[in-house]
């Protein structure tokens, strides 16, 4: 399906990204809060499609497209294309093929101190909770909150912001939600969005042909979102705040505490390993970006700001990940200069799909369909039937 012409260059301002692709910078830098602020950027620029080093703004073109930077020939989402093609992060796309323009960078840790200072400053200019930031409008704004200290963190930044929880009755999310909303006396913000399964049957074509993708894992992750963003945009609110990044740059996965011993990780050091984290970061910013563009609403997304991305690279492994502790910088800013209760700087999370309870709910409906378990991909097969 073509489309009009899309805005050229999102996240940037043009000269900026001309300076950083000549000069191969990855992280140029922006302040402020909201998707024009979060350094990433991604679109046609002069003769080229270009996207970021981790990706926070996906740019498609068509796979036979003579001229992929063509009126029609590329989008932001795959839905606007017959047979979309990502451009890669830190990618140029011209009618000559693709070309890797940046590299993230690969900094020495830094000394604790330094790079707690360093942490703490990003942090809290990102969120707008330090006294020498500069205040934006919020009003527009709400906030994806699943009772972690990531979304504790970003409400911080909002504080008059509407908090949303979705999941299944009873489910981890919501229980952790309200103790936590309740815990920072943002009780009276929070808006619990309950599923049922006639929910998950109506939201899994739509979740699917956003993302452009029918897998069970991304299905599972990006049909909260969707449904959040959704309730949000039905509300009035046309950005969603997030907090996308925190357990990739900050050490949050348990793959990454004793490394050398996971077979999940190649690394064989926390720094090593969070890294491998990060780069998986432009594929699923890919998917949650797109998920909620076809809800018609922006991201806000604090933790992918040029600035803290810049200061997570540089926490030696005792502030990321320890036996004892994850994300340990970030719990530290929570703890020390936000001010969240401990009951909410150190509460565990678990992931999206399974703290809502969809993962688990749609594989009991998959078997309820007659897709059982010893079937391979069972689920999948039933999201493919859901599709069609």
């Amino acid at each position: 399906m073509r489309q009009p012409p899309q805005p050229p260059l999102r996240g940037a301002d043009p000269d900026v990204v001309r300076a950083a692709l000549d000069g191969g910078d990855p992280l140029p830098g922006t302040n402020g809060r909201g998707p024009a602020d979060m350094g990433g950027f991604g679109g046609r620029l002069d003769d080229r499609l270009v996207r970021d080093i981790l990706g926070r703004q996906p740019v498609y073109s068509e796979a036979d497209a003579a001229d992929p930077t063509a009126d029609g020939a590329w989008a932001f989402t795959p839905g606007d294309l017959e047979d979309p093609v990502v451009v890669p992060p830190g990618g140029v796309r011209t009618a000559d093929g693709d070309e890797t323009r940046l590299t993230l960078s690969e900094p020495p840790a830094a000394d604790s101190d330094a790079a707690m200072a360093a942490v703490t400053d990003a942090l809290t200019g990102a969120l707008g909770v330090d006294a020498d930031t500069e205040k934006t409008a919020t009003d527009d704004v709400a906030v994806a909150f699943s009772g972690g200290v990531d979304s504790a963190l970003v409400a911080s930044g909002f504080p008059d912001a509407p908090l949303y929880v979705v999941g299944f009755e009873g489910c981890h999310d919501i229980a952790a939600a309200r103790e936590a909303a309740a815990a920072i006396d943002r009780a009276a913000d929070l808006t619990v969005i309950e599923l049922t399964h006639d929910d998950l049957i109506d939201a899994v074509p739509r979740v699917a042909a956003a993302i452009d993708r029918t897998n069970p894992m991304d299905v599972t992750i990006a049909l909260p979102l969707l449904v959040v963003a959704e309730r949000a945009a039905a509300d009035g609110y046309d950005r969603l705040a997030l907090g996308q990044g925190a357990d990739e740059l900050f050490g949050g996965y348990s793959k990454v505490v004793e490394p050398a011993d996971d077979h999940r990780v190649d690394s064989d050091t926390v720094r090593g390993a969070v890294r491998e984290t990060i780069e998986t970061l432009p594929g699923q910013l890919e998917r949650d970006v797109c998920g909620l563009s076809a809800a018609g609403v922006e991201p806000v997304t604090p933790f992918l700001q040029d600035r803290v991305v810049d200061a997570a690279l540089r926490l030696p492994g005792e502030l990321l990940a320890t036996p004892e502790a994850r994300k340990v910088a970030l719990r530290r800013v929570a703890r020390e200069t936000v001010g969240l209760p401990d009951s909410v700087a150190g509460a565990d999370k678990k992931a999206v799909q399974y703290g809502t309870y969809v993962s688990r709910e749609l594989d009991r409906l998959a078997r309820q369909n007659g897709y059982k378990r010893r079937m391979d991909d069972h689920v999948g097969q039933y999201i493919r039937e859901l599709c069609n």
